[in-house]
């Protein structure tokens, strides 16, 4: 939708920078943005955005984006145009895989490319470089909550949400959605969200180490030792059982419950307390208050699944709704209805873990991809000989930063025989390139956004207006992988397919392929008739089509051999119970701190750094502190200190504040931005420090080998005179 006067022009379409894809309004005038403001009538935002949102004018003017592919040239970069940079890549790439084989080609997908239709394109291009050697994001993110689908409902795809507008009990354990607005639950003005389940009468915990914005607002914040989520939850079930719990009725049975029962027996709070690091008193009471409301729901995010524990604390989670009758119903955990139901076309495809590890054999590819923190390892082997990636390609990521590598990756790459990045800039990352092939900014793009509303808090159905006309030769995400893949095929095959292939790839645009998705989808024109979904309507529909709240499906979605909820999946017992009889982790000596992440409302990831709007103010790559740690070292606000852990050390300013736990500690990560040949300014003069160089790529979760970037213990002390 837009409205148009002879120079100027406002467009509604939403901010994609992070999960909750708020509406706005882009106003445009004589082709440069002016304005950015909410979408009132937005079906899931209503007119709400954060600071995040006007960034998207800042990132479509920055000088320091890059407009056309740049080639290596010696230690710097020149302007190519695409048919050579094309041309470049499938030479390169065609001659590394005959010299070394397909398996030797690796790729990387970073977050950002998730939030784009585009993502279509660059899943086709890793199944046609036909590697192992896959690598994403979700393994830094959310492998622990996938898996935990996968082993409960028979999918990995069937993450549950988390239906906040109708429920009256909210728990959230390691998530800040008054910050995040949501993750795997997309719930724009996350803020009023949780008010207003307050003024509805119900009740909101936040379970955290730090007094985070969202336990601000929230009835009681629960200040639990890092990492001690699986005993809290451990102790929750045991006190629901040792009341007398009965299996819950609903559509869908549930299969473990004894088992369940057993494991939980001894768990009581008394022997969980220390552990969790919460009272024993509280945990019981918790317990009741979460199965007495008529309707609960318990909400973990990355906070729990940076930890060891990972897998467990979000099998515990979907466990604890489970037991009290809230999944699958109003207030609980839930399964959206999304115009293209991609959960129900791919529940079946199986989770493909273990079906191959990586070059050490020490960790399990899971769906199809492997853990990113063994990157470096399987580009630079043993010491003695090189692994078996020799090129790589990157598209929206920034590994380099957003990866525990123990400073490894920078080496890696200069060791590789080709790298191509596709970014807008030249980051930690895309530095090292061969070449950097850039998109068109957010702003220039006309998208249908596929993934985020199987996540939505309500159904709806919205479409992505181009605000702005790219440039003359400019390309889109997915034309750039589509231009890749059709360059990687052998040179017979390409020499023969190369216009026809790229004829197809035009009819197969994304949007296109959307379209069709839209049609055939649960509210498409094909099951509802004329009244159905198109995507034309939902183009003419301002701020979206509100599709109705969640409603209980997941009887049509489980994909278990017994079509029962698992309860109890062999496995993360066994693991649970090697967890309760090990002996207590705490950590004495030298390191004497748990190092936990912390993420600001004008920061995301790596990528905003270079706006001057979002990096104004404050120095925000802090070590936050309790008062009385401080004390104890000498410490005071501002000062400069040396953060330690067993592998590495950063320099950064000490904040100190009492809304973090005595013994914790919490810097921010996507910073570090202070190497040579970074070609964004601003980012450089706030370098700040990359925490991932504290933490160990060889401590993850036990299942999915997911980063464990949570519970790092560290030291503190003042930093030494320059």
């Amino acid at each position: 939708m837009s409205t148009h006067t002879e120079s100027t022009q406002t467009v509604a379409r939403q901010c994609t920078l992070c999960e909750a894809h708020c509406g706005v309004l882009v106003t445009v005038e004589n082709d440069r943005v002016t304005r950015i403001e909410g979408n009132p009538d937005d079906v899931l935002s209503h007119g709400y955005i954060c600071p995040k949102a006007t960034a998207l004018a800042d990132l479509h003017r920055d000088p320091d984006r890059l407009r056309r592919p740049m080639r290596r040239v010696g230690d710097g970069f020149e302007e190519i145009g695409w048919d050579e940079a094309f041309e470049l890549i499938g030479s390169e790439l065609r001659r590394v895989r005959k010299r070394h084989g397909r398996d030797s080609v690796a790729m990387y997908l970073g977050n950002p490319a998730a939030h784009s239709s585009s993502v279509i394109y660059g899943s086709a291009l890793r199944a046609a470089l036909l590697t192992k050697h896959f690598y994403s994001a979700s393994s830094i993110d959310q492998f622990p909550q996938e898996f935990a689908a996968w082993k409960m409902f028979g999918s990995n795809v069937l993450m549950p949400i988390t239906d906040i507008d109708r429920t009256h009990r909210l728990l959230i354990l390691g998530a800040n959605p008054a910050v995040s607005n949501g993750s795997i639950t997309t719930m724009p003005d996350a803020r009023g969200r949780i008010r207003d389940v307050r003024r509805r009468g119900g009740s909101v915990v936040v379970v955290d180490p730090r007094r985070t914005e969202t336990a601000r607002l929230a009835d009681e914040h629960v200040a639990i030792r890092p990492g001690g989520d699986p005993y809290l939850l451990l102790g929750m079930l045991h006190t629901i059982f040792a009341d007398g719990a009965h299996p819950p009725r609903g559509p869908v049975d549930v299969s473990g419950w004894d088992e369940l029962a057993e494991l939980v027996a001894p768990c009581t709070p008394e022997a969980m307390a220390p552990r969790s690091g919460v009272d024993a008193d509280v945990i019981r009471r918790l317990a009741r208050q979460h199965r007495d409301a008529p309707s609960a729901v318990a909400y973990a995010r990355i906070g729990v699944c940076h930890h060891v524990t990972g897998t467990l604390t979000h099998w515990l989670v979907n466990t604890l709704n489970a037991v009290t009758a809230n999944l699958d119903r109003p207030g609980g955990q839930m399964f959206a209805t999304p115009p293209v139901d991609a959960a129900r076309m791919l529940r079946r495809l199986g989770s493909g873990y273990g079906l191959w590890s990586d070059s050490r054999g020490e960790r399990k590819a899971f769906r199809t991809e492997l853990p990113v923190v063994g990157l470096a390892d399987d580009i630079l082997g043993d010491g003695t000989s090189p692994g078996p990636v020799r090129a790589l390609i990157t598209y929206a990521g920034n590994p380099v930063l957003s990866t525990p590598q123990a400073g490894r990756l920078d080496e890696a790459l200069e060791n590789l025989d080709f790298f191509v990045a596709v970014d807008m800039y030249l980051t930690e990352t895309s530095r090292h390139a061969d070449l950097v092939l850039p998109p068109t900014s957010h702003l220039e793009r006309e998208e249908f956004d596929l993934l985020f509303p199987v996540f939505s808090v309500r159904n709806n159905a919205r479409y992505n207006a181009r605000a702005v006309e790219p440039a003359p030769g400019a390309l889109e995400d997915w034309q750039i992988m589509a231009g890749i893949l059709v360059e990687i095929l052998p040179v017979p095959l390409r020499t023969l397919l190369t216009r026809p292939l790229r004829r197809l790839v035009d009819v197969f645009s994304p949007l296109r392929l959307a379209a069709v998705g839209v049609a055939t989808g649960p509210h498409g024109v094909l099951r509802r008739g004329r009244r159905g979904l198109t995507l034309g309507r939902i183009r003419r529909t301002p701020g979206g089509v509100d599709l109705g709240p969640l409603e209980s499906r997941l009887s049509t979605l489980i994909s278990t051999p017994d079509r029962r909820v698992q309860l109890a999946p062999p496995e993360l017992v066994e693991e649970a119970l090697r967890l309760v009889a090990g002996g207590d982790d705490e950590t004495g000596g030298e390191f004497d701190l748990r190092l936990i992440g912390r993420r600001h409302l004008r920061s995301n990831n790596s990528w905003l750094h270079n706006i001057p709007t979002m990096v104004k103010g404050r120095d925000r790559c802090t070590v936050l502190m309790h008062p009385d740690d401080a004390a104890s070292r000498a410490l005071v606000d501002g000062q400069p200190v040396t953060v330690r852990s067993r592998i590495g050390s950063i320099d950064v300013p000490v904040e100190v504040s009492d809304e973090i736990r005595v013994g914790t500690v919490a810097i921010p990560h996507g910073w570090g931005h202070d190497e040579k040949g970074v070609g964004w300014a601003t980012a450089a003069a706030h370098p700040g420090a990359n925490v991932n160089l504290l933490h160990d790529p060889k401590v993850t979760d036990t299942f999915t080998g997911n980063a464990a970037v949570n519970a790092t213990m560290v030291n503190v002390a003042a930093a030494a005179a320059p």
